[in-house]
């Protein structure tokens, strides 16, 4: 593996992935040179549940009280936490964190839209943020529904850096 580690070609273009060096080993990206710039990234997921749990936390019955406002705040925290829960990210000043849980048919869709002003982005913020609040839903109510889903956690957005603006089509 050593001498092409971590490197591909995608129609003709030479890929590397930044985490590993040439002989495979995982590193830090060092950011140190890379200017300061305004960065945001929105990320979505979802959490499908049975119409029984989805009764219960649309009528506040929940005993365990409010799993809407509770992944809410663990999607903050956890955008906050990021660096330390994934070993290669940069730990980074979060200038804003938005975490939206949005009725749907069969559960809840959730958004994490993560600012900041710094070198590196905050993709890896908003997938966590997403993925810790619909955990915590599922925590909160799987003494009603231990079949809950939660999938399609993605990233849809992000600004900011030298690879620019991306947009999810």
């Amino acid at each position: 593996m050593a001498g092409g580690a971590g490197r591909a070609r995608v129609a003709g273009k030479r890929l590397r992935l930044t985490h590993a060096d040439r002989r495979g080993r995982l590193t830090m990206v060092d950011v140190g040179a890379k200017p300061v710039t305004d960065r945001e990234a929105i990320a979505r997921g979802s959490i499908a549940m049975s119409k029984a749990a989805l009764a219960i936390v649309r009528s506040g019955a929940n005993k365990k009280g409010d799993p809407l406002q509770a992944a809410r705040l663990a999607g903050i925290m956890a955008a906050k936490q990021t660096a330390a829960l994934i070993p290669l990210c940069h730990p980074l000043p979060l200038t804003s964190v938005q975490v939206k849980l949005t009725p749907a048919a069969d559960g809840y869709t959730i958004e994490a839209r993560v600012r900041t002003s710094a070198q590196t982005g905050v993709e890896m913020e908003a997938l966590t943020a997403v993925a810790v609040a619909a955990l915590t839903v599922y925590d909160m109510v799987k003494a009603v529904d231990k079949t809950m889903v939660i999938g399609g956690i993605r990233l849809e957005f992000k600004r900011g850096g030298a690879s620019g603006t991306f947009r999810r089509r």
